[in-house]
């Protein structure tokens, strides 16, 4: 990544995964369920569902909804979160094609 000076300041452009840029162990998949709690989050809005009404629905605890809610999502798989959008009336489509490097990598693209 590219470091530059912006009014006497070294700034890092960022690689598109914060979590990444942290260092921390697993990035890709910290970055496809923080995308999943996202859209949950603008589903339960949208929605105007109370954490209640919206743990219900989803099958989970109003509490993980709430930990959810404020960004703590370590208590949910990914496969967990998938069905939370399902169950919330959202379609999830996986698609897996050859990488264009040795080694894949995983990415959310939200529609």
């Amino acid at each position: 990544m590219a470091k530059r000076i912006i009014d006497n300041i070294e700034v890092e452009a960022s690689s598109g995964n914060v979590f990444a840029d942290l260092g921390l162990p697993n990035a890709d998949k910290l970055k496809i369920k923080s995308g999943l709690v996202i859209e949950i989050t603008r589903a339960v809005r949208k929605l105007g569902l109370t954490q209640q009404e919206a743990a219900m629905r989803m099958g989970i605890t109003q509490p993980k909804v709430s930990d959810m809610m404020r960004g703590d999502f370590s208590n949910l798989s990914e496969r967990k979160l998938m069905d939370c959008l399902n169950r919330l009336g959202y379609d999830i489509e996986i698609k897996v094609k050859p990488a264009s490097k040795r080694v894949g990598h995983l990415m959310l693209a939200i529609a």
